[in-house]
């Protein structure tokens, strides 16, 4: 196995990672606060080793194999995790290791779940770590799932293989496909962040915001996430980007380049806004009789809560296990839903769930019509030959998945709906989970250190596709 592209990339996201950090540090020194020592010393440690990877092996990286972009793209992330935790670690918060691993995992991952309390007394710099991880990890998510998941033909990805390679044919390499998604990042970020200002928020809370707003991934200022507020403009602000950050990205490219048509007529998008307008609707009826309340308000809370829950992103507007228990058992479904491929969320996602439809339907077509012949589809084309049983090995993995990480909490002394719920959200990557201990109106912080490591796996299990983390627990895997 070549290890000298894998150390270059390294280096890459090391340095990149080191640069970030400048900002933080910049906002600490600005506030008076002592932190931007911890925020300096962290600049040094990761400029070094992303500099020393980056220098030894800039005129030896050549092209990856399938193993070395398996190991490459799982150790790229358990890195910048461990990395990204130095601030917290360091820092006056005075977390443990297991809190500050904790705590930047589930940012990297854009997950959102958290063991800080008293965000209104953390020091700013701090804040914003917490906001560059998730908006880092988002953006990192989105150009591994156009350009290695596809490759590696992990859960179905390679399905979309050739919409990467139409936008490749443009920018033929990696680097350019990145550059034109940062592009489109960076802009839906500045315009969420002037709509989160316009909205209420202070310029620091905007921009903090408006960086895991687009990442789906859900750590807020507050406590009481967007809920503090109690802004409706802010809430429709939200709501707006939260799903801008749910579609696929290579189609906002095609869009970008005058053909707006894709983003309008692709099925998974298509799909993605029934559901969602489906559940909305379902919840705000529930509510609106079972609570006695407007079925205005009804909408304004289900409309939040639900999009925030099915995209990943995890910010809440109310404590939502509060409203009965059909709610909370439809919650729970709609964690691990997901929003399209090739976004910032996470989760089954939609395109497998269309599949799955897709195949289910063909063999019941084949038990009625036993001579029939039938074609499993997607977006009106014939699925490619691997597939349909990639998508059907996702989802026996991450049932199976869910079952152990489940039983792991059992283990540490959880009940059940804290147990359930919690391998449910860390490997959907959702944020909030159910209960007491990590319910919407709750924070992560008392849980044992032994639940937190099988919850920082689910959430690498989660956002990695499954499949790339399992594959290299195999022994065929080590072998030449």
């Amino acid at each position: 196995m070549n290890l000298r592209p894998i150390l270059y990339v390294t280096g890459v996201m090391l340095l990149i990672l080191g640069m970030s950090l400048f900002l933080p540090l910049l906002v600490d020194l600005y506030a008076n606060n002592n932190d931007w020592k911890i925020f300096f010393i962290c600049i040094v440690i990761t400029m070094f080793f992303g500099g020393a990877f980056y220098l030894s092996n800039a005129g030896y990286a050549t092209s990856l194999g399938v193993r070395e972009a398996f190991l490459l793209t799982v150790s790229s992330w358990l890195i910048v995790s461990f990395i990204g935790a130095l601030p917290f670690w360091l820092s006056e918060l005075n977390l443990s290791i297991t809190d500050a691993f904790f705590e930047s995992i589930s940012g990297i991952t854009t997950t959102g779940s958290t063991v800080i309390e008293g965000l209104e007394n953390v020091p700013p710099g701090i804040l914003l770590w917490r906001a560059i991880l998730q908006w880092l990890g988002g953006i990192g998510i989105i150009v591994m799932a156009l350009s290695v998941l596809p490759f590696l033909k992990v859960g179905g990805m390679q399905l979309f293989r050739a919409e990467s390679s139409q936008s490749e044919k443009v920018m033929p390499r990696v680097a350019k496909l990145s550059s034109a998604i940062a592009y489109v990042y960076v802009i839906l970020t500045f315009l969420c962040t002037i709509a989160y200002h316009s909205a209420g928020m202070s310029l620091f809370d905007a921009i903090s915001h408006a960086m895991t707003t687009i990442a789906t991934g859900g750590f807020s200022t507050k406590d009481g996430s967007l809920g503090s507020y109690n802004n409706y403009a802010i809430e429709i602000t939200a709501i707006t980007f939260m799903i801008a950050g749910s579609l696929p990205f290579v189609l906002y490219l095609k869009a970008a380049g005058g053909n707006i048509m894709p983003l309008i007529r692709d099925v998974q998008t298509q799909v993605f806004f029934a559901m969602l307008i489906g559940l909305i609707v379902i919840m705000a009826l529930y509510l609106a009789t079972s609570a006695n309340i407007s079925i205005f308000d009804a909408l304004r809370m289900t409309s939040f809560n639900v999009t925030s829950i099915m995209t990943g992103t995890g910010y809440t507007s109310s404590n939502f296990g509060l409203w009965g228990p059909f709610a909370v058992h439809l919650f729970f479904f709609i964690m691990v839903i997901g929003g399209c491929a090739g976004s910032t969320t996470c989760g089954i996602k939609i395109f497998r769930f269309q599949v799955l439809y897709s195949v289910a339907s063909v063999q019941m077509k084949k038990l009625l019509h036993p001579h029939g012949v039938f074609q499993a589809q997607y977006n009106n084309k014939p699925l490619p030959t691997g597939v349909a049983g990639s998508v059907l090995s996702f989802f026996f993995l991450f049932a199976l998945c869910f079952s152990v990480l489940s039983l792991l909490l059992s283990m540490t002394g959880l009940d059940y709906l804290t147990a359930m719920s919690g391998a449910a959200t860390s490997l959907a990557n959702v944020g909030p989970g159910l209960g007491e201990q990590i319910g919407p109106s709750s924070t992560f912080s008392g849980l044992p250190d032994s639940s937190k490591w099988v919850l920082c796996l689910g959430m690498l299990l989660g956002r990695l596709e499954l499949f790339t983390i399992l594959v290299m627990l195999s022994p065929h895997f080590w072998q030449r």
